[in-house]
């Protein structure tokens, strides 16, 4: 079965019921923001703000639970709460940032400098990435770690046999990589 509708729920779907909602307690919910912000712009944001959630939230009130301006109250304090929250957020990561310069032009030059750089690199990783998981170990187990196969073999519990058909996949991936990547890096040093 389902809930009645509470008078209050038709302002969602009722923009004259919304605006006599909103007359009738707009000053009402200024002033509890007032009392709470200091800048009107964001007292007038708040306001606003409180009043979309009052659209969202309307099939929630419950006269039986007390009058409107309660509920209303709840709603602007769960606003202002939220705002509160995000600014807080914004503030720690405002603080961790600062102290920390800002790049300038000559900066950002080298950086895209420096990317354009290690695009050979960044592919070279990409194709390490989309090679099988156990390929990828074993590739790490030799060239990272310095295993030899037949440790690597040991440490991944397969044959060396395995280990030496799979670091020849790997290379021959990496080997097609690199040749790609030739022609244009010849190219590009014209």
């Amino acid at each position: 079965m389902a809930e009645p509708e509470n008078g209050l729920s038709r302002i969602r779907h009722d923009p004259e019921a919304f605006e006599a909602f909103y007359r009738r307690h707009v000053e009402t919910v200024n002033r509890f923001v007032a009392r709470r912000v200091d800048d009107p712009h964001t007292a007038a944001d708040m306001t606003a703000d409180v009043f979309i959630a009052v659209i969202d939230s309307a099939h929630t009130y419950r006269p039986s639970c007390g009058n409107e301006i309660g509920w209303l109250f709840g709603v602007a304090r769960n606003v202002l709460a939220a705002n509160r929250r995000r600014a807080g957020r914004e503030l720690r990561a405002n603080q961790r940032i600062a102290g920390r310069r800002l790049l300038d032009s000559d900066d950002i030059d080298r950086l895209v400098e420096r990317i354009d750089a290690e695009s050979t690199g960044r592919r070279t990783y990409q194709a390490l990435a989309d090679l099988p998981a156990g390929v990828r170990a074993l590739l790490e187990l030799i060239v990272v770690d310095g295993l030899t196969v037949t440790e690597a073999a040991a440490a991944l519990d397969i044959r060396p046999v395995t280990a030496r058909v799979r670091l020849h996949r790997a290379r021959r991936v990496l080997r097609d990589v690199v040749s790609a990547q030739t022609p244009a890096m010849a190219y590009a040093k014209e």
